[in-house]
């Protein structure tokens, strides 16, 4: 496993401390959880992009 290290502001991190601790998690759980879930959606989008320019790639040369 990668360790990053992340600075924030005061204010963020106080945030990110309040926000996992309603969620019962500690914020390095928290934080590594939205992260997985924003590479996951990121990822989903990509390919969802990826099939549509593919489906549609005919008609957008006849348009060119």
């Amino acid at each position: 496993m990668t360790t990053i290290t992340l600075e924030l502001d005061d204010k963020h991190a106080q945030q990110l401390m309040e926000q996992a601790q309603r969620s019962g998690e500690s914020a390095e759980a928290w934080l590594r959880s939205r992260v997985e879930k924003a590479i996951e959606e990121a990822a989903n989008f990509d390919a969802a992009a990826n099939r549509v320019l593919e489906k549609n790639q005919e008609l957008y040369e006849r348009l060119a």
